[in-house]
């Protein structure tokens, strides 16, 4: 998915817009000066291919959720854990995070990624504007594709053998969002081809 021109300066605004939310009096000063906009939604929906986008715009780091999956197996709720234990908590407290990339074809942890305050950080995947993300949340977009497509789009990058795997995660997904209620929670929706939906669909070109 690549988002349309005049669909992504909507998203831009509203990510400067945004005033970023403050965890309170012992946040460090350079943590309360930074938007972190949190991309989520189901798996095969274009969070990927939207946040690149945004990080260019933003001259921003991205933090892929996919990097702290523990595997299929470990699901969202793995992820979004990992994410404001290792990246959102010690940016909170004044310094860099830091994760380790899982290495899904090796089956292990990999090397290690600082994250270091800036201006805007973007973070993208199933979890990651979980409400444990929402302290610090200055926006939360939120990106869904039909399930047949993403299946579709899913199985072309990761090979037909994935299937189960995929299933089971679609399953897991729809958990994990069910309990989070992430798409009500969300400040801007697009659809799987980068159309706005929901509050902002007035404002596609």
């Amino acid at each position: 998915m690549t988002v349309p021109p005049q669909v992504l300066d909507v998203v831009v605004h509203r990510v400067h817009a945004a005033s970023a939310r403050l965890p309170g009096p012992g946040a460090s000063p350079s943590w309360r000066r930074t938007r972190l906009v949190c991309v989520d939604g189901p798996a095969g929906s274009g969070k990927t291919s939207l946040a690149t986008q945004l990080a260019v715009e933003l001259c921003c780091q991205v933090v892929h959720l996919d990097d702290l999956y523990e595997g299929w197996e470990d699901g969202p709720d793995g992820g979004a854990r990992r994410l404001a234990r290792r990246v959102l908590e010690p940016l909170a407290r004044g310094g860099a995070g830091e994760y380790r990339r899982y290495d899904w074809p090796a089956g292990a942890w990999a090397e290690t990624h600082p994250v270091e305050p800036a201006p805007f950080l973007v973070v993208e995947g199933c979890g990651a504007a979980a409400r444990s993300a929402d302290p610090w949340a200055a926006l939360r977009i939120w990106v869904a594709a039909d399930d047949d497509e993403r299946l579709r789009r899913g199985l072309a990058r990761d090979g037909e053998e994935a299937r189960e795997h995929w299933l089971r995660w679609m399953a897991d997904e729809a958990e994990h969002y069910a309990a989070e209620q992430t798409r009500e929670r969300a400040d801007v929706w697009l659809d799987g081809v980068g159309r706005l939906r929901g509050p902002d669909r007035a404002e596609e070109a």
